[in-house]
């Protein structure tokens, strides 16, 4: 039941990451990428601050600043990658963080990846391809980009997976949202001129910041206190399908039966990769099978 509650309260975050798209497509035409980056995350770090402070230590914030710089280029990475190529490519590249996740934990700690996790990993790549419209048409130079942020955003799953247990759940997010935080501020002027947002961001600013950075990233970190790499990444890479379902019901966006066909294969993914074990866990445990 505590894995389930887990996996719920990770999902509602990815719901809540997905709505984002649809609040910040106007903020981030008005601002700049760069620029609602930086302070987005310069509020989440600011509101989770007075949590964290009492139970932060100098070996936590080192820890969760190293994850914070992977999280920050990754951020980075996708951001001139759009730039540069389709949005459809950069949904369907940045979603390989899913393949890139268990890739690193095994490369960098020797973690194996069981062989339904894989078969859970290629049909959520499959629904991506479809829910995004189809493989990229071309390479283009901000392919390579983002695809760098889904390599980025693999390795802070994985190490997030290495790290959590063994650290305070906010005094790790709080080091990952300083660093990145940080590092997002200095690349700010070079991409973006400094001006104080306008009024009319504010509201987008306030909620991805508090919501979407403070509170997410710090769902994440107890999450993975509790969830393999492999199983965080299979419910992350629904954020996709809740940006096109956010889309199709405030925005307007309509999805092809080929897309609806790839939400139901990122479903699937999550019912491979959470559910499936589960249940046959159970049925080979008498004791579970009674306990209900």
């Amino acid at each position: 039941m505590r894995h389930l509650l887990t996996c719920g309260l990770l999902l509602a975050v990815v719901a809540v990451w997905g709505w984002t798209f649809t609040v910040m497509k106007e903020p981030v035409a008005v601002y700049g990428v760069a620029s609602f980056l930086a302070v987005r995350f310069l509020i989440g770090s600011a509101a989770l601050a007075p949590l964290a402070a009492r139970r932060q230590t100098w070996r936590s914030l080192k820890t969760g600043a190293l994850i914070g710089v992977v999280l920050a280029a990754g951020y980075l990475f996708q951001t001139f990658g759009l730039r540069q190529t389709t949005a459809t490519n950069t949904g369907l590249i940045t979603g390989l963080f899913i393949v890139f996740a268990p890739l690193a934990n095994r490369v960098l700690f020797g973690v194996r990846t069981s062989a339904a996790l894989w078969a859970a990993v290629a049909a959520s790549v499959a629904g991506l391809a479809l829910l995004s419209g189809g493989a990229p048409a071309g390479i283009a130079a901000g392919d390579l980009f983002t695809l760098g942020g889904a390599v980025c955003f693999g390795l802070q799953i994985a190490l997030l997976d290495r790290y959590a247990k063994r650290h305070d759940v906010l005094a790790l997010a709080q080091g990952q949202l300083l660093a990145a935080t940080v590092i997002l501020l200095l690349v700010w002027p070079l991409t973006d001129p400094i001006a104080w947002p306008p009024r009319e961001v504010w509201p987008a600013l306030l909620l991805t910041g508090v919501v979407a950075t403070a509170v997410g990233f710090a769902v994440q970190t107890f999450a993975q206190k509790r969830l393999t790499a492999v199983q965080t990444a299979v419910i992350i890479v629904l954020e996709p399908l809740f940006a096109a379902l956010f889309g199709y019901l405030l925005a307007g966006d309509r999805l092809t039966g080929i897309q609806w066909l790839g939400g139901g294969l990122l479903v699937g993914g999550l019912v491979l990769g959470e559910v499936y074990p589960r249940l046959r866990r159970t049925g080979r445990d008498p004791a579970a099978r009674g306990s209900g």
